[in-house]
């Protein structure tokens, strides 16, 4: 087991280095490493989500745009409260008063766009399983969403460029 969380967290890393540029991903994602238990509803709501070329869209504009407003709330110190994905969710919103307008200017509820953002990782987890034979042991195959693995195969050279671009410091 403590192979499984080790190798977890290593591929779960190399995704978000991949990702970086998504809002508060990184971070978030070490927050929900301390949430003990998400419930059934919550990792099925990650599990069910659909990524489509509309929520995709509007999730690269949103982070873009994160990105040009240079929004990085601190990490929260006390996560004593964060039982679910709302909780998680809520914790940046709480921290910078700018993050809710924003992501409702692109339709997205602090919880969906953490949804969105933790199905695009899991995806992003499939596809890297796929290379590597001895992380694809320790995935639950049962909690991915092939419908999304498809869509982010589709997709890799577009967040592929979205990252390059963070890193590259260029919003344009």
């Amino acid at each position: 087991m403590k192979t499984h969380t080790i190798l977890r967290k290593r591929l779960m890393y190399s995704l978000l280095a991949l990702l970086g540029g998504m809002l508060l991903l990184a971070p978030l994602w070490a927050q929900a490493q301390q949430v003990p238990v998400f419930s059934a509803a919550d990792k099925q709501a990650i599990e069910s989500y659909n990524l489509n070329e509309d929520n995709f869209k509007r999730l690269a504009a949103a982070v873009k745009e994160v990105h040009e407003e240079g929004i990085s709330p601190p990490p929260p110190k006390d996560f004593s409260n964060v039982h679910s994905l709302d909780d998680l969710a809520n914790v940046p919103v709480a921290e910078d008063k700018r993050i809710l307008p924003l992501l409702q200017k692109y339709g997205f509820t602090p919880r969906e766009f953490l949804v969105a953002n933790f199905a695009l990782a899991n995806a992003g987890i499939a596809v890297q399983a796929k290379s590597n034979p001895e992380a694809a042991k320790y995935m639950d195959k049962n909690r991915i969403n092939p419908a999304n693995v498809s869509f982010y195969e589709a997709h890799e050279a577009q967040i592929a460029a979205l990252q390059q671009q963070f890193e590259d410091g260029s919003n344009k």
